[in-house]
């Protein structure tokens, strides 16, 4: 395999998987891996399974491709289960949680053009937060080390302080269009934001004309304990983006509206060519009948709590090296305290056949299929606490 001919953006590890099975990957040398963060949170129903690898094989022998120009099933189906089950209007679909956020962006300046409001343009994101890599989402993103060498980015973003409610009161304005942020943080560490934070930010972006965005892109689709963030949280947003877990694999994004968006973006506005691709569309369909016949909610919030429970007692058995876990369902961080060993506690985890993310510089970042057992909990524990217990030997390397 010519793996030079890649471009090389990517700091990929020194393994090539072939195949999956549930909660693991296998390489080509036949050996089977862990996988605690499910593809980056995308792999909620695991790897290769049967159900949706029988909706994309059904659906790719009748119809795989459209176009946006008309209707067809599937898409037509799953925007009527993701408002069904969210409580939203509209719904639409691209092919990426960038993509997702770019539309998002993209209508809130739109619904405040069109009520003749065309000084409204400033997204208000958050520090901490992550939102893409497109020149948009990218903008909205705070952390500088994502732009060097990419500005000028497109103008009109804002940041404040993540959880600082204090903070809130003076940076929305009649100026804000939108407030975008996600309920918890992944790609920073794994930060949940506090309940008094997004009820605040409700209560301002009522008041004050802005609309609240949530972006769930990797913390929806069942990994909080609910389908919907929102719901765990218990605030209600304007607009919903998700992506990742959707297709359980296959790349589809979704951003859902409230009635009174419905209208803001009209026919040439915005448009995905791959948006909702009957393919896509019928693996995101598999993926929602699945996770209700799993009762998929119910297990995350047992499961989640079991491992949360478990990282704390980890922590705790290794003061000198981890802080105290964080995280909601099975979106969990274990902070590192030593700067910036969390990745090479993730390769030497790799090496035990255990794989893990990396947040925030010094978080290793667990988001394990959401169908993950106790025992593989069990064994996520147990790995890690034997890479820690060797963690005098590796600085010495």
């Amino acid at each position: 395999m010519n793996d030079s001919a890649l471009l090389a953006n990517y700091s990929r590890a020194p393994v090539r998987f072939v195949a999956g099975e549930g909660c693991y990957l296998i390489d080509e040398r036949g050996r089977r891996y862990l996988d605690a963060i499910a593809g980056i949170a995308v792999c909620a129903l695991g790897h290769a399974h049967p159900g949706i690898a029988e909706a994309v094989a059904r659906q790719a022998k009748t119809l795989v491709h459209a176009s946006n120009l008309y209707y067809h099933e599937p898409s037509g189906e799953l925007a009527g289960e993701l408002t069904r089950r969210s409580g939203f209007a509209r719904a639409f679909f691209c092919n990426s949680g960038t993509e997702a956020n770019e539309a998002a962006i993209k209508l809130a300046r739109k619904a405040a053009y069109r009520r003749g409001e065309s000084e409204r343009t400033t997204i208000l994101a958050f520090s901490g937060g992550f939102h893409g890599r497109t020149l948009g989402a990218l903008a909205a993103t705070a952390n500088p080390e994502y732009k060097v060498g990419f500005e000028p980015l497109p103008a009109g973003f804002a940041w404040a302080p993540f959880n600082d409610v204090a903070a809130l009161d003076a940076a929305i304005d009649e100026r804000t269009a939108a407030c975008i942020v996600e309920p918890v943080q992944g790609e920073s560490g794994v930060h949940p934001a506090s309940a008094e934070f997004l009820a605040e930010l409700r209560r301002l972006c009522s008041e004050r004309g802005a609309l609240l965005i949530f972006d769930e892109v990797q913390c929806g689709m069942g990994r909080l304990g609910n389908l919907f963030a929102f719901e765990s949280v218990g605030v209600r947003p304007d607009l919903v983006t998700m992506a990742k877990a959707l297709g359980n694999g296959l790349p589809i994004g979704a951003m859902l509206v409230d009635g009174a968006l419905a209208d803001a973006l009209q026919p040439g506005d915005h448009g995905s060519t791959f948006g909702g691709s009957p393919v896509s569309a019928a693996a995101a369909l598999a993926h929602l009948q699945i996770r209700d016949e799993l009762d998929l909610d119910r297990h995350v919030r047992s499961v989640g709590e079991y491992a949360f429970a478990q990282l704390s007692m980890l922590a705790q058995g290794f003061p000198a090296h981890f802080e105290a876990p964080r995280g909601r369902g099975l979106l969990l961080g274990l902070p590192v305290r030593e700067p910036y060993r969390a990745a090479e506690l993730a390769g030497e985890a790799r090496e035990q056949g255990l794989l893990l993310g990396v947040g925030g510089g010094n978080t290793l970042r667990l988001a394990p299929p959401l169908i993950v057992t106790a025992a593989e909990i069990d064994r996520i524990i147990e790995t890690i606490g034997i890479v820690a217990a060797g963690m005098g030997v590796l600085a010495a390397k």
